[in-house]
């Protein structure tokens, strides 16, 4: 049987409040990307998911990103690496002091855009990520679109596990379409299963211009914050049951 990861991004409190339904979501995907209070969260929103993960038995990623409340994480940032070595090493310690057993790593918003191209920030990422797994006494997994951070990940001799995105819309080049531009977002339950099910049967989606798009991903993606996302997510298990694959972590 064919076998796929489902992770969307939760925890991510603004001001005490939810941005997304994290308790339907936690009962449909099998990884969740924990905002470790950089971008969103804090304390309380932390031991909040690892309880619910456990409940659910979802395995716990760390989702860190720029220090950058006021814009979510996605504007753009040219921080110095050490510092940002610094201040990721601190979001990966807080998640992991409110309970979390840390399966993978994977960056947010515009921290996740710039580690394809940025080798840089890419290299001190990976140093916060290898300090975290000389701490658990293994290799934590990078989640990412690859580029500079899976290059950077292979040399320091972390995994990295590429994902694909359900619900963003892809340029030809494979890139995601920037969120300001039309054809970013998905929100169509019926078009995100059948996009997860080419993923996983085809290896291939279909960008904004109607090209084809070649895509290597073991982790499918489906944000939190969408509006629609509860809808999309029930449609990817029931569309991916449909075709025999499994949802299942890989970590």
């Amino acid at each position: 049987m064919a076998r796929i990861d489902l992770n969307a991004d939760l925890g991510e409190t603004v001001d005490g409040e939810p941005t997304a339904d994290d308790d339907a979501m936690f009962t449909l995907i099998s990884s969740a990307s924990i905002a470790c209070g950089g971008h969103a969260g804090d304390a309380a929103s932390m031991r909040a998911s690892v309880a619910r993960a456990a409940r659910s038995g979802v395995a716990v990623g760390a989702h860190p990103s720029y220090a950058d409340r006021a814009n979510f994480g996605r504007t753009a940032q040219n921080p110095d690496p050490a510092v940002l070595r610094v201040e990721i090493g601190g979001q990966l310690a807080a998640l992991a002091a409110a309970g979390a057993d840390i399966r993978y790593v994977k960056p947010h918003g515009a921290l996740y855009h710039a580690l394809t191209v940025d080798r840089a920030q890419a290299e001190a990422v990976v140093a916060a990520v290898a300090a975290l797994s000389e701490t658990a006494g293994r290799g934590i997994p990078i989640l990412g679109l690859g580029g500079e951070i899976a290059t950077a990940a292979e040399r320091a001799r972390l995994p990295f596990v590429r994902e694909a995105f359900l619900d963003r819309g892809y340029l030809p080049d494979g890139g995601l379409v920037p969120r300001a531009m039309p054809g970013a977002l998905l929100e169509d339950p019926s078009t995100v299963a059948a996009r997860a099910v080419r993923l996983v049967a085809d290896g291939t989606v279909e960008a904004v211009d109607g090209a084809l798009v070649a895509v290597d991903a073991a982790s499918l993606c489906v944000h939190g914050d969408t509006p629609a996302a509860v809808a999309m997510a029930r449609a990817v298990r029931a569309a991916l049951a449909g075709a025999g694959i499994e949802v299942a972590a890989p970590w």
